[in-house]
């Protein structure tokens, strides 16, 4: 492979109690770069606020190699607020986003790095091509909402996608400029455009500790994507009421057709009741489409920081 010049890569790893993993990262991501001799490196580790020994085994790390950048948040504002921060802080021509618990191959690293040099891409993206070791509802409804998804947004959002990418500067500069609070990356990555390739691998366990995505955690997460990428709940919910309302017309219309006609108004509010409580729910339903819309718009206006930081390492 011929390098006209030499590059630097950023690697951004968001950590949130990572204290078991995170030494096995390090040493596989520098085994890695030992094999790029012709690149140069900095790994940027974010401390998302870990309630265990995080950030002290990465001021470990940090003390025996300069290459190592951290910050520690005040509090823990999320993986989406420690992606944001890790980028914000890269200085390199390329940047690269793994996770620390070896979910994201780093022996997939010089193949990415060889397609952004040698060919027309701007972004290499990895996908898992199967969900092997997770539980089945959970697969099922990871597949469910990447359909879900892609049906009502415009913006389309791969299957299996991970975090793990590697992206030129101007791809980075690009998610910089959304500086909105409420973030979802797999969306944002694809919503800016650019040339990417995705690489497909097969799906691995975590190295150590166990995973931080309940599946109530997730399930709040795909819904926050949803509303971030698609108007499409407000649609459903004006259509869904109009609906209604014609029916509210029919059903009053035949209710006074059989009174005057059998003269039995009594008769029927056992069904009349399940109508209401059935007309009910999907008024609340909206309703809570609407809010879900409008909290979010809240917490923009707010304009509250993404992240607040409490130690750096410069």
């Amino acid at each position: 492979m011929f390098i006209l010049e030499r590059k630097k890569i950023s690697v951004v790893v968001p950590c949130f109690n990572e204290e078991e993993s995170l030494p096995v990262f390090y040493s596989e991501i520098v085994k890695i770069t030992e094999q790029m001799e012709y690149v140069d490196f900095e790994f940027i580790l974010v401390d998302d606020g870990s309630t265990d020994g995080t950030l002290e085994v990465i001021k470990k790390i940090k003390n025996k190699d300069l290459r190592v950048r951290f910050i520690c948040f005040s509090r823990n504002f999320g993986k989406e607020a420690a992606l944001y921060a890790g980028i914000e802080m890269s200085s390199g021509d390329l940047v690269a986003i793994m996770d620390a618990d070896m979910q994201d191959p780093p022996y997939l690293l010089p193949e990415m790095f060889e397609v952004i040099q040698n060919e027309d891409y701007d972004i290499v993206a990895t996908r898992r091509s199967n969900r092997k070791g997770e539980p089945l509802i959970r697969s099922l409804c990871a597949k469910v909402f990447y359909k879900f998804i892609n049906r009502i947004s415009k913006t389309e959002i791969v299957d299996g996608a991970r975090d793990f990418r590697l992206m030129t500067r101007q791809v980075v500069d690009a998610v910089l400029m959304m500086g909105e609070y409420n973030r979802f990356s797999k969306g944002m990555f694809s919503w800016i455009g650019f040339n990417t390739k995705w690489i497909s691998y097969e799906n691995t366990e975590r190295v150590a500790g166990s995973t931080k995505w309940s599946f109530f955690k997730l399930l709040i997460y795909s819904i926050e994507g949803i509303v971030a990428f698609s108007e499409v709940p407000l649609a459903i919910a004006s259509v869904m009421g109009i609906i209604f309302f014609l029916l509210s017309i029919l059903m009053i219309i035949a209710i006074i057709i059989k009174t005057l006609i059998w003269k039995d108004p009594v008769s029927g509010w056992p069904s009349l009741a399940c109508i209401m409580f059935f007309v009910s729910g999907i008024q609340l339903f909206c309703t809570g489409i609407l809010g879900e819309y409008l909290a979010k718009t809240y917490l923009e206006v707010k304009k509250r920081p993404i992240y607040i930081t409490k130690e750096k390492s410069e």
